[in-house]
């Protein structure tokens, strides 16, 4: 009978395309991968990996065992989530992972409204970025993920998950309130050419849009300060020390000395709930997926 934990391997090899990459997002040595395999080639008694260069690649029979694994680890999730339907009570365990805006402006409002709501269900929110989020979930660390793109790079959603919208969240540009463009009632970013500027790190979602962005508009950026928190770029800007670009979900208080100005072009970035396929089904899920649709309303827009 094929083990399902070595079938999770072979899937994880076919869809990161490497035995390192399958034990990074695994969670396990290369070793324990290597091993893994051998122990489901003698189970099946068909080779399934071969070497490729300095690699490896799936052979005709692991590709198509690979297909097998994809549907039936699907199957298991659906039989999770039909377990936990049947029993038809929002009760249990459930990790959700969240970009840092979404953990600070939509989870105050819904965790308390699944505290009160469901007092059985215990709930762990973790911040991560929205690619680390999607690795999590697709390996099952997680149970839900709040993710993000931009108007105008769209996220790529890998097989296997399914989403929501949750929300557009319209982004302005924060300026020093002794930037002359400060009064204006719009501006756009190619206005800022000369400017200093104020980003995400790089390798952040965030950060590679921004310079995606810019230099579609012939600006290449004067980048000077960088920080993970929304909240400290403000102070940064706050301080006369650059402009950068503000979303609008969870970005109350803004601090005195602060101009926030539209963009004429409104730019937005499109938050998501995303859930493995068929854990929809799980009354857990669709409890917190609700909540997070109700605590959206409330940001501006």
């Amino acid at each position: 009978m094929l083990n399902i934990d070595r079938l999770r391997v072979l899937h994880a090899i076919s869809h990161h395309g490497s035995v390192s990459a399958a034990a990074d997002a695994l969670h396990v040595t290369t070793s324990a991968v290597s091993q893994q395999m051998a122990k489901l080639e003698r189970e099946t008694g068909q080779r399934l990996l071969a070497k490729h260069g300095r690699g490896v690649r799936l052979t005709d029979a692991g590709r198509l065992l690979s297909e097998h694994a994809e549907r039936i680890l699907a199957q298991v999730e659906f039989a999770h989530a039909d377990l936990e339907a049947q029993r038809g009570q929002v009760v249990g365990e459930l990790v959700i992972g969240a970009f840092a805006t979404a953990s600070r402006g939509l989870f105050p409002p819904t965790l308390a409204a699944l505290v009160a709501g469901h007092p059985r269900l215990r709930i762990h929110l973790r911040e991560m970025e929205p690619d680390v989020a999607l690795r999590d979930l697709e390996r099952g660390d997680i149970d839900l993920a709040v993710v993000l793109d931009w108007y105008n790079r769209p996220l790529a959603l890998p097989g296997g998950l399914a989403r929501q919208t949750l929300l557009d969240d319209v982004a302005d540009v924060a300026m020093p309130v002794t930037h002359p463009l400060a009064g204006r009632e719009g501006v756009d970013l190619e206005d800022f050419a000369d400017d200093p500027w104020v980003s995400w790190p790089p390798g952040a979602v965030c950060h590679e849009w921004l310079m995606f962005t810019l230099r579609g508009k012939g600006v290449e950026p004067r980048l000077i300060h960088t920080a993970v928190e929304h909240h400290t770029q403000l102070a940064l800007v706050a301080a006369g020390l650059g402009v950068a670009v503000a979303p609008r979900l969870g970005r109350d208080p803004v601090p005195e000395g602060v101009a926030l100005v539209p963009v004429r072009h409104t730019i937005t970035r499109r938050v998501y709930a995303v859930w493995r396929a068929g854990a929809d089904r799980r009354p857990s899920v669709r409890a917190a997926v609700a909540a997070l649709r109700d605590a959206a309303r409330g940001v501006p827009n």
